[in-house]
């Protein structure tokens, strides 16, 4: 059984419904130590850096859907988002679970420092199976380092493109071959050598990244060092930007342990508002009021629930997504949002290639793809429940405005 109704606060908080964008909206104005104390102004659409901002990371391998999922939030227009991965704004790397996400820039050092090493000692121990080794990998950081500083000037430089990387390793005899250049890539990233800065020819150029990123972005310039200050920041943001979710949504999603988790929460909960969930999502200040709920405690901006009981109605309307959106990928558990009997259908497989979800009334009712050529484009939509045509017009009108890269 889905939960709509905290499937309904968590769209509200993400910002997919209201002018405001209320989600990036009510990390406005919160002064932290990884901002730089500096509150911004409230009110308004805001801009795609402080969406990435408020929700410390969007899951971005599909590099097309992660800037429709920025542009969603934030007006609903691509040329804003390319623009900030262009001036430098927004970046992609592997802070964590060993996968591409869209970071603010004054963010991905900090994050990836706090949440990489798992990803990062799995990463290490596959090179043996690559014909890889420390030496190799020196070499290759070495010689990419040398190609790719000289075109990292923040909001200037245009980066080099992943066929141009390739292309300096194995004139410098480096193999990249059988996905060693691929696994180099990812590797040095989460060093933080490298990241994919600037948009260009359709992908994120790399860039140098201690050239790219702001200087004192790191654990040790933001948070003097304190890895607990800078989990209770991820907690914050995690908890702001997705809420209502839980200690273990915010393990699982950012690969830290419960034991660092917990405090984290703890650090941060006088910002934050709390209750529990009944079978059909609503929120209730007691356990016990939450009836069939599993009684874990959920955490959410302040007010929030208040203003999901104005805008409960917005929040049910259609929604088409991108395959790889934080409202469905931020959480563990999917069944929230979509009959366990049609989870084969958004995941075929299982093998973590997600399609596009369409929504309403706060759940997937079916998968949609387009076909035809430029300017010819049609909504292809597979339902996995009954649509009326008007429902139909409505998902027809939002592919219409659906923010593409390209036509």
């Amino acid at each position: 059984m889905t939960q709509r109704h905290l499937v309904g606060a968590r769209i509200l908080a993400q910002g997919l419904v209201g002018s405001a964008r209320s989600g990036a909206r009510a990390r406005r104005g919160t002064e932290s130590a990884a901002t730089g104390g500096t509150p911004a102004a409230t009110g308004g659409t805001p801009a795609p850096v402080e969406v990435a901002r408020s929700f410390a990371a969007h899951q971005g391998q599909d590099l097309p859907g992660v800037i429709a999922s920025l542009a969603l939030r934030s007006g609903g227009a691509v040329e804003p988002v390319l623009a900030a991965f262009d001036r430098g704004e927004i970046v992609r790397g592997y802070p964590m679970r060993g996968t591409v996400f869209a970071v603010a820039a004054d963010s991905l050092a900090w994050m990836t420092e706090l949440c990489v090493a798992g990803p990062l000692r799995a990463a290490i121990a596959r090179r043996g199976a690559l014909d890889l080794d420390e030496r190799r990998v020196e070499r290759a950081r070495e010689v990419l380092v040398a190609a790719a500083e000289p075109v990292s000037a923040p909001g200037v430089g245009r980066g080099l493109l992943r066929s141009e990387v390739m292309a300096v390793w194995e004139a410098a005899g480096i193999a990249t071959g059988s996905g060693r250049g691929y696994h180099l890539l990812a590797e040095l990233i989460s060093f933080g050598d490298i990241a994919y800065g600037p948009w260009r020819e359709q992908e994120t150029a790399v860039v140098h990244a201690p050239t790219w990123l702001p200087a004192g972005s790191d654990l040790e310039g933001t948070f003097g060092g304190d890895r607990d200050a800078a989990a209770a920041e991820l907690a914050l943001r995690y908890l702001t930007s997705h809420g209502p979710a839980g200690e273990r949504d915010l393990a699982w999603w950012s690969k830290l342990p419960l034991g660092t988790v917990r405090p984290a929460i703890a650090q941060v909960a006088e910002r934050l508002e709390s209750g529990f969930a009944d079978r059909d999502g609503r929120l209730h200040a007691r356990p016990e009021d939450a009836r069939g709920g599993d009684g874990e405690r959920l955490w959410f901006r302040p007010g929030l629930a208040e203003e999901y009981a104005d805008a409960e109605k917005d929040t049910m309307k259609e929604l088409l997504l991108p395959g790889f959106d934080e409202l469905v990928l931020g959480y563990p558990d999917r069944l929230a949002l979509i009959a366990e009997g049609h989870h084969p259908a958004l995941a075929p497989g299982n093998n973590g290639v997600f399609k596009r979800a369409a929504l309403r009334r706060g759940e997937i009712v079916g998968t949609w793809t387009r076909t035809g050529s430029a300017g010819k484009r049609r909504l292809v939509l597979e339902e996995l429940g009954t649509i009326s045509d008007p429902q139909r017009r409505r998902f027809q009108n939002l592919f219409a405005r659906f923010p593409y890269t390209a036509a």
